[in-house]
């Protein structure tokens, strides 16, 4: 659907509070349970079966953006969509989306399959299926080669830093949310290992395991790390070793060079001899396993809440754009705004070692860019735990 169609289309639905311009695009899809994202089919050989879903839309811009986005485990595209908003992040910001969904034929619980050595391995299984994706899409919409970015939750996130290490020639960043190192699992038993107990490893073995994925000798992409403190699913010491192995491979060291709050949560920054970030990491205090958002009185809301969609006042989806840098380039329908807008820093509003510490009483005045616009911004545990990565089927 255009972008008028879909206007047209929320003008007629009954009208939670909040819809009543443009802004409000994301609140109504959502609350609708709709998403524009559509299926395409031959897009490839599909080792891994998996099903292509994507969205472009009518405001992209001239050699777009790509983002890959990629479900957790029960999910599917289309619902992951609507929980986190980013179709509507592609029509505001002139990017396409490409959402691949697990099968469940594939995982019983439709989790991508990242403990399966088939499945992990560059040019094989689930990895190369997305791979020829994003091939599809970037022929068919020119898509500007550089700007290629990958995120994902869970499984995602674990599927996420998979592609990363797989072909780290393709993205030029990534964020992985509530997910797991690259190469720590290849069977079940270590699969479960690194989700309950995030074994600590040296630095330069969890570096070694992305060198060994490819041939890639050259510069690595930036990484975005989120994790709740009280995850129970997926430990969240494993978002320290997956900066561990981030932070190798950039050859930088273990102490952050920036620790803030963003939005009331500690983010720690490390940047590079050109003073450009290209590892961080949020954790989001007290949050469980899911996908931090930002709704509740937001005037710009990305998504809606729900299963492993958890209400926490920051918006992962859009501080992850803004850290792809896709925020500073808007949707051809916002260029007379822009115009008159100052062009900031990609990390202007977080990478400064200086910057005023953020605290929860403070998250609506932090969710302001400069230009002054508000951010859209363990028996039955170990059970549900085994479900949600995919290692048992539901009964």
């Amino acid at each position: 659907m255009s972008l008028a169609d879909n206007i047209d289309f929320l003008r007629n639905l009954p009208k939670p509070p909040g819809i009543n311009t443009l802004e409000g695009l994301a609140r109504g899809r959502a609350s609708a349970g709709l998403s524009p994202i559509s299926e395409s089919t031959g897009f490839g050989s599909n080792p891994g079966d998996l099903r292509m879903f994507s969205y472009v839309p009518a405001t992209l811009t001239a050699k777009p953006a790509l983002v890959v986005v990629l479900h957790g485990c029960t999910q599917n595209a289309a619902g992951y969509d609507n929980g986190t908003g980013w179709s509507a992040l592609a029509e505001r910001y002139g990017f396409a989306l490409l959402m691949p969904e697990q099968k469940s034929s594939n995982n019983g619980n439709t989790c991508f399959n990242w403990f399966n050595a088939d499945d992990i391995a560059r040019d094989s299984g689930e990895a190369l299926s997305i791979r020829e994706m994003i091939e599809q899409l970037a022929v068919d919409h020119d898509v500007d080669r550089k700007r290629i970015f990958v995120t994902g939750l869970s499984a995602g996130g674990a599927m996420t830093s998979v592609m990363l290490a797989t072909y780290p020639d393709v993205f030029a960043a990534g964020a992985i949310i509530a997910g797991l190192p690259y190469g720590i699992a290849t069977t079940m038993q270590e699969a479960l290992s690194g989700m309950y107990r995030a074994a600590p490893r040296a630095a330069n073995d969890l570096g070694n395991l992305v060198r060994k994925a490819s041939p890639h000798t050259g510069e690595w992409p930036k990484v975005s790390v989120w994790h709740g403190s009280a995850d129970r699913t997926v430990n969240p010491a494993n978002a320290g070793e997956i900066v561990k192995q981030w932070l190798d491979l950039h050859g930088l060291a273990p102490a952050p060079m920036s620790a803030v709050d963003v939005d009331g949560y500690p983010r720690e920054v490390w940047w590079n001899k050109d003073g450009e970030t290209v590892v961080e990491s949020y954790t989001i205090t007290d949050m469980a396993h899911g996908t931090p958002l930002a709704i509740a009185g937001q005037d710009e809301p990305y998504g809606a809440a729900g299963a492993f969609l958890l209400e926490a006042g920051i918006s992962s989806s859009y501080h992850i754009a803004q850290f792809f840098g896709l925020t500073r380039q808007l949707a051809p329908r916002n260029i007379e705004a822009a115009a008159v807008e100052p062009a900031a820093p990609a990390d202007a509003i977080v990478s400064s070692a200086t910057q005023k510490p953020r605290f929860a009483g403070d998250r609506r005045d932090a969710r302001r860019d400069p230009a002054g616009r508000r951010s859209i911004d363990i028996n039955g545990a170990i059970t549900r735990a085994l479900m949600a990565a995919g290692l048992i089927k539901s009964s």
